[in-house]
């Protein structure tokens, strides 16, 4: 289960986190046990990946985007008062990467973790990079808006001449993630197939230094820390039905928590979640992780 050691001269990614919205929600939606009319608080982040040596940007990512009346009618109406959920982006990831002097067209790669409203931001921004997607992605668009008036998936997003699906095939096991793709074939980023929260979705494996540390990006692959640490478990059922899951398929979702437990619990690693808020509550103000710093690789 151990991970690759570094090569000589190895390559890795300077990781930096970008500001991309705020969710809120009923907490006993992502875990049980949990206390009644508790509101999580949950950060959207973003993640600016750039290559050692090659340069090239990878952005993880896109976020909440303002207009989110731009969104299809049934996520705008579901962030109306009332709704499920709701939402204020005080800074998108457009305005995150500016603070660093970063542009759209600056971007050679957005990866998006999974076709969500809150992960795919407003792609119309990036023209001239290429959006990358796991292969099962496509299946969510096969009844999109607005062919179908009350799908949550806009059938333009991502914009199909710059999409490139990954392909199935050629993926292999590194450390405890069963199915990984090799982004830059030097070892210095790995897509990680992150089955059962919806088709397609991937995270991120990404060596943070020449010597050995790690960082995973989970994307949505959990919600609460708690579940990580074996206090509480993903919810199950909500008020408007007693099935309701936050994940599609939720063995599947719970088979690669266990991977992301091993990896946690691995020397010099560290993992952070799409809505991380502890990362963020400890992070935000005081931390040099926020572009244009970067994370601290881990050393112990």
């Amino acid at each position: 289960m151990a991970l690759p050691p570094p090569s000589k001269d190895q390559a890795y990614c300077n990781v930096s986190v970008l500001e991309a919205g705020h969710l809120s929600c009923a907490e006993n939606l992502l875990k049980q046990p949990c206390a009644p009319d508790v509101m999580a608080a949950l950060p959207c982040l973003c993640f600016l990946l750039q290559h050692s040596s090659r340069k090239e940007k990878f952005l993880f990512d896109l976020g909440v985007r303002r207009d989110i009346e731009n969104y299809p009618p049934a996520v705008a109406k579901s962030l109306q008062p009332g709704g499920v959920m709701s939402c204020e982006v005080p800074q998108d990831v457009v305005e995150s990467l500016a603070k660093g002097g970063l542009a759209p067209d600056d971007i050679d790669y957005v990866g998006i973790s999974h076709l969500h409203w809150d992960h795919i931001g407003d792609t119309s921004k990036f023209k001239k990079c290429t959006f990358i997607l796991g292969a099962e992605g496509k299946s969510v668009l096969e009844s999109s808006y607005p062919a179908n008036p009350d799908s949550w998936y806009a059938s333009d997003v991502p914009p199909p001449a710059q999409t490139r699906y990954l392909s199935p095939e050629g993926w292999r096991p590194i450390g405890p993630f069963p199915r990984t793709h090799d982004f830059y074939g030097d070892g210095s980023l790995f897509i990680v197939d992150a089955p059962g929260h919806l088709p397609g979705h991937i995270n991120i494996l990404a060596r943070t230094s020449s010597d050995g540390s790690w960082v995973f990006l989970a994307g949505d692959s959990v919600h609460h820390w708690d579940i990580i640490k074996g206090e509480a478990k993903v919810a199950v059922g909500a008020s408007w039905s007693p099935h309701f899951c936050i994940h599609q398929d939720l063995p599947k979702a719970e088979e690669h928590i266990e991977h992301i437990k091993r990896f946690n619990a691995l020397p010099k690693t560290q993992v952070i979640l799409g809505h991380d808020s502890p990362w963020y509550t400890e992070n935000k103000g005081s931390s040099t992780a926020f572009f244009p710093g970067t994370i601290a690789p881990r050393k112990d």
